[in-house]
């Protein structure tokens, strides 16, 4: 629905520079659409390079009136609360979008398009970006393990550590080698910034294998695709690893991970163990003791955004001689190294 030419606003209202907003975060990063500015009346008039380190002369503005003053045709919620229920004061936000004439993209778990459906104008539309696209997949049944291609699965070691960004970071590089390779999205931001995907976490858990599996077919045509990672496979809450190992039967991993971590994000009680652990216990249950097919994490794409640029190189070291892997910050130095390894 989002057509690349459309210039967009993203609404990331008391949450930007947060890591809420890693959705208006990753379109800002890598979208193809213009944006005119971010909504956040807690932090209106800030550089976004202050905010989250993005070097974008993209406006800070406080309202949606003065988003669409810029030129903004499309309202991106960029933000994505615990849950990803729509927070109730945001309800006049989007009425008035609506009634503006202004186009929706919600990433949200509650659907948006039967809320307005009866006000759209003509040309005017709203994508619900958590909605399964294509009728009910199949059973996944391991046959991504017969193509002929390279599958890079990007799994971590917690939520939201950087998986997408060091996922697309991968595929520019690779691209940029010369490799046929393809980003495959598996959630609501990398949905929006490449125009296609899946929403894993919208899916049945029955079907979630199935689902994965099907998109990994019809890119099979690729010499190389990179399979956006969920979850982690150390988080309590999180079944989307398994789906998405079953799915793609990778041949590859690259391991995300946060410098510094040494427990959960928002759990406190679970420890992260060392990385080498972690490494084996993740190909461990992409093999399945010889049941299905072998991966080997062959990189680690090691998020330093809270280092210093001193702290964040002696990280990336320690981590590459604990580990014995090529380490990189894919946004801090690129992902030229993970690529080579990936080919290696």
């Amino acid at each position: 629905m989002l057509e690349p030419h459309q210039p967009i606003a993203l609404f990331a209202e008391a949450t930007m520079g947060s890591l809420n907003a890693k959705m208006a975060e990753g379109i800002l990063r890598y979208g193809r659409n213009p944006a005119v500015a971010v909504i956040d009346s807690t932090q209106a008039g800030r550089p976004l390079r202050d905010l989250c380190g993005i070097e974008r002369d993209v406006p800070v503005v406080a309202t949606l009136d003065e988003a669409r003053a810029l030129g903004a045709e499309v309202l991106v919620l960029g933000t994505a609360p615990s849950g990803g229920r729509l927070p109730e004061a945001w309800v006049a936000v989007l009425d008035a979008a609506v009634a503006g004439g202004m186009s929706l993209v919600n990433g949200m778990h509650d659907r948006l398009h039967p809320r307005f459906a009866d006000r759209l104008r003509p040309g005017q539309w709203v994508w619900d970006l958590r909605e399964a696209q294509g009728g009910p997949p199949p059973i996944g049944m391991g046959r991504a393990a017969a193509l002929g291609n390279a599958r890079v699965l990007m799994v971590g070691t917690d939520m939201a550590v950087g998986k997408m960004t060091a996922g697309l970071e991968l595929t520019r590089s690779l691209q940029a080698m010369g490799q046929d390779a393809a980003f495959l999205a598996t959630g609501q931001t990398g949905i929006a910034i490449t125009g296609r995907g899946i929403p894993l976490d919208a899916i049945r858990v029955d079907h979630a294998s199935g689902a994965v599996e099907r998109m990994v077919l019809e890119a099979g045509g690729h010499d190389i695709v990179v399979i956006e990672g969920q979850g982690s496979l150390l988080h309590p809450g999180s079944t989307a690893t398994l789906p998405l190992m079953r799915g793609s039967c990778p041949t590859r991993m690259i391991l995300c991970h946060r410098a510094g971590m040494d427990t959960l994000d928002e759990l406190a009680g679970v420890r992260i163990p060392p990385l080498r652990d972690v490494i084996a216990l993740n190909e461990a249950v992409a093999h399945a003791a010889g049941a299905l097919s072998k991966a080997r994490v062959v990189g680690i794409a090691l998020n330093t955004a809270r280092l210093s640029p001193a702290a964040a190189q002696a990280a990336v070291q320690a981590t590459a001689e604990a580990t014995g892997l090529p380490v990189a910050d894919p946004v801090r130095q690129g992902a030229d190294a993970l690529a080579a390894a990936v080919l290696d």
